[in-house]
């Protein structure tokens, strides 16, 4: 067993930058600590905010998630695959020595990447940062391991699927707006036979183009850069620059071309609608629109302040509607957005606020939303951007992705700037364009109530 003092070194830290004299200050001159210096080691894009501390994190971010798959499930498998057995280390062994150092590590998958991701005390680092390398290009992708754990959690993930009608309905409207692509189910669908494709063989073919050093990058919150690309250099140098092709390699790289549409689906799981628009790419590509996160902010459901409607123009219309539950968000990727406005409940409900919804973005695109609103929408809309930058589950991703698809990371103080600049004008465009624009629509539950996407004005 490896004890502390195997990976144990001084880790001096330097304190980072001065607090603003005041809160709004402290959003437009954001603290040192929070940008990203970006670099390269051993042919690996790595990403670092050195933020003072006694705990470190840091993610390899791989892009190969269900976009990128050669067949259904292989990017599932490939994160259940994480921290598994190795060529140096089976998987109890990981989790003792993690367990050990007091570390904690997890994996996930988007539609567009997998996420290894481990968080430490900030001594630790040089064993983690081996770890994921290790994982990265020595996994050992055992039959029985994929027989009796990946194949079953996968399985449990397809029964979770099915039985969330907002997921389903999700889903669907992604597959509507992009068909292949970004349109690919995040999960398959129990009716898709995902076995058929799957073997341990097949996986660490994926896995060889996965984890080559082109498609991913390291991204670190904690570390001194120097430290971290001085070990990213010692451990990840083995890695294969690029992946052999293969019938299981990842699919080509094709820009995303929006559709639309409408999709219904029977389910006695629960009532869903989606109303999805084209929306917003990923911050630092030519398709960031920061106005359609202040309309999502609008338009919203979920109030912010306990026990109040709060002021967005669906948490207010849904007290209304009792049993209904609305939230709206811009799903950003690296070419392409989705703009989705989600409600659930009971079916009649769902239908009425599903015609709120539409009524709502009509004035919106007709400017007849108060300036007021408009101003706390904004302001909302900054705060969930700079507290995104923050939280390590989006930051590091969005970081990673951006450096892997050729673009630049999520910097705080340039995403803070762009939603500040937004305007009303640009508010109402933005609802005008959705509305003039083919929608992706998708019900999910009891379609003798819920509406058509023509019942609600909407073109597909």
């Amino acid at each position: 067993m490896l004890s502390r003092s195997t990976f144990s070194r001084n880790a001096p830290r330097a304190l980072q930058g001065a607090a603003a004299s005041s809160r709004r200050g402290m959003a437009s001159a954001v603290t040192p600590g929070l940008q990203y210096d970006v670099s390269e080691s051993a042919g690996v894009k790595v990403a670092n905010r050195e933020v003072a501390g006694p705990t470190g994190t840091l993610a390899l971010v791989a892009k190969a998630g269900p976009r990128y798959q050669p067949f259904p499930g292989f990017a599932d498998a490939l994160e259940y695959f994480a921290f598994k057995t190795t060529l140096k280390r089976s998987a109890l062994r990981i989790t003792r020595e993690v367990e050990l150092l007091g570390g904690e590590v997890s994996s996930s998958h988007s539609r567009e990447n997998i996420v290894l991701k481990a968080k430490f005390l900030a001594n630790d680092l040089p064993y983690f940062a081996e770890l994921l390398a290790e994982v990265a290009s020595q996994t050992k992708f055992a039959a029985h391991e994929l027989d009796e754990v990946v194949l079953k959690l996968l399985k449990y993930r397809q029964q979770a699927l099915s039985a969330n009608p907002e997921e389903l309905a999700v889903d669907a409207a992604h597959a509507l707006a992009f068909h292949r692509g970004l349109g690919e189910t995040i999960t398959p669908s129990l009716t898709v036979p995902f076995e058929k494709y799957l073997s341990a063989e097949a996986l660490q073919e994926y896995a060889q183009q996965a984890y080559a050093k082109s498609n991913i990058a390291l991204v670190g919150s904690g570390p001194n850069s120097a430290d971290l690309s001085k070990w990213v250099g010692d451990f990840f140098k083995e890695l294969p620059s690029t992946g052999s092709a293969s019938q299981y390699s990842l699919k080509p790289s094709t820009a995303s071309k929006y559709y639309g549409g409408e999709q219904r689906v029977s389910s006695k799981a629960g009532n869903a609608v989606v109303i999805a628009f084209p929306g917003s790419s990923a911050f630092g590509t030519s398709g960031y629109k920061p106005e359609a996160s202040v309309l999502a902010a609008l338009l919203g459901g979920e109030s912010t302040i306990k026990w109040t409607p709060g002021f967005s123009l669906l948490s207010q219309a849904t007290q209304g509607f009792s049993h209904v539950r609305a939230s709206t968000k811009n799903h950003t990727y690296s070419d392409a957005g989705l703009f989705t406005v989600t409600l659930s409940g009971k079916a009649d409900k769902v239908a009425s606020a599903s015609k709120t919804t539409v009524d709502f973005l009509k004035k919106a695109a007709a400017g007849e939303i108060a300036s007021e609103d408009i101003k706390k929408a904004t302001a909302l809309a900054k705060f969930r951007a700079l507290e995104s930058a923050q939280t390590l589950e989006t930051g590091l991703e969005a970081s990673g992705s951006a450096l892997v698809h050729g673009g630049k990371p999520y910097q705080i103080s340039e995403i803070a700037q762009g939603i500040d600049s937004v305007t009303e004008a640009q508010v109402k465009d933005a609802a005008k364009n959705f509305l003039s624009s083919k929608a992706s629509y998708a019900a999910v539950g009891d379609l003798f109530q819920l509406p058509y996407a023509e019942d609600l004005g909407l073109t597909v």
